[in-house]
């Protein structure tokens, strides 16, 4: 059992969806937020350290912004089937926030600092719903340190180079099933990884005054999650329970990202981004222990590269106000054998509206909001035991989410 229960307790971690694609989060900056994110070809604002940091060369002077958005996600399933009974998730707020700083240096140069969530959020289900040999809380924190040269070759060319330095931790609650003794064991698993690096790229060229095309690559971020197992039981069984260190190794997806953006008036601009995510590269999940090193699980995961495609617009009503939308489309990576309540994801589509207000002329404040919906998604064919046992019983059914964000941003120009 105990074997049982450590596999299942990493695959937790690094498996299933706790960091695909419904862990990915965009949301750093209201103005990118509230036009559907669709900002590698503009990138007119400190976002871009995100988005496209080739942006910041034509920042002038020192600019500041702050911001934080409000996601509140929503699910159901349906199920085991052939059961067709309801389980709701319980609701949760979700805050990710940024933070940006770039200094120019000369006309050339500029130099950058930022902060913010790039993957986090998490579900929470009833203690006793049908599920919770599989989960019951589920929570993800990625904070994301990055640093940023973005450089004019050209009045009308901009190149940029970073590095980000990524601070993860997750926490995850489940039952074990102890069938023969008629009981069940509570679980609780902690891990971090105090210093995954990663790297970004980006380029923004600007043909004419009326058009822009933008390019960004953001690389592979490796981690190392450490953790302990702490799980509680009967006592006539506490010996035989796990509760010893263990780790993993997970490697996040590299993305690209084209861009462009198109002012069809001088108050008006459309933009459209192509995100690629390289999620193929998550194709098996090892687990060793800590203290040897050897090998307790080596299993498939085989993710799909995935994508995401985004339209936003931007029509400035006065000098002080503008109105902005946006649409996305975004096809998530987990096959449907691997979907599990940690994160009931699917692809899904997103339409988005806000606004832009100068209160002076140093000081701005951006609004977005976001409501994404998800393909109902039955599944008919999972290798996800709901049992908590050896004994295979398929956690098949539907699964409906949706979600609503918010967000806001202030912005300073000294």
């Amino acid at each position: 059992m105990k074997k049982y229960l450590f596999s299942f307790l990493f695959s937790l971690i690094i498996g299933g969806n706790v960091i695909a694609g419904g862990f990915q989060l965009n949301e750093h900056g209201a103005k990118a937020m509230a036009m559907g994110g669709a900002f590698a070809g503009l990138a007119n604002d400190l976002s871009a350290f995100y988005f496209n940091p080739a942006g910041l060369a034509f920042m002038n002077g020192i600019n500041v912004s702050a911001g934080t958005a409000l996601i509140a996600p929503a699910a159901s399933f349906r199920g085991p089937s052939p059961s067709i009974q309801e389980t709701k998730m319980v609701n949760q707020l979700f805050t990710p926030s940024h933070l940006y700083f770039s200094y120019q240096v000369n006309d050339k140069l500029v130099l950058g600092f930022g902060a913010n969530n790039p993957f986090g959020l998490g579900t929470k289900w009833e203690d006793n719903w049908i599920g919770r040999y599989v989960a019951v809380v589920t929570n993800l924190k990625v904070f994301s340190f990055n640093a940023v040269a973005a450089y004019k070759v050209m009045d009308n060319l901009s190149v940029a180079a970073g590095f980000q330095y990524n601070y993860a931790s997750v926490e995850i609650t489940k039952k074990q099933n102890l069938a023969p003794f008629n009981s069940e064991a509570n679980v609780d698993l902690k891990g971090t990884d105090k210093g995954a690096i990663g790297f970004i790229l980006g380029a923004l060229w600007k043909p004419t005054l009326d058009f822009s095309l933008g390019l960004s690559y953001r690389s592979q971020v490796k981690y190392t999650f450490s953790g302990d197992v702490a799980t509680t039981g009967p006592a006539q069984v506490a010996a035989s329970l796990p509760n010893a260190p263990i780790e993993a190794k997970f490697t996040s997806p590299a993305q690209f990202t084209g861009g462009l953006a198109y002012k069809f008036m001088p108050n008006f601009v459309v933009t459209a981004d192509f995100q690629y995510i390289m999620w193929s590269s998550y194709d098996y999940l090892t687990v060793t222990y800590a203290a040897d090193g050897k090998t307790l699980l080596s299993s498939e995961r085989l993710f799909e590269d995935t994508w995401i495609a985004r339209l936003g617009m931007e029509y400035k009503y006065s000098k002080s106000l503008a109105l902005r939308a946006g649409f996305l489309y975004d096809r998530n990576p987990v096959k449907d054998e691997y979907l599990d309540p940690l994160l009931p994801d699917a692809n899904r589509l997103g339409f988005s509206a806000g606004l832009g207000y100068n209160l002076t002329d140093a000081l701005s404040l951006d609004l977005a909001y976001l409501f994404l919906r998800f393909q109902e998604r039955t599944i008919t064919n999972s290798k996800i035991n709901a049992s908590g046992t050896t004994g295979l019983v398929p956690m098949n059914g539907t699964y409906n989410s949706t979600a609503n964000l918010f967000s806001l941003t202030f912005n300073y120009k000294f």
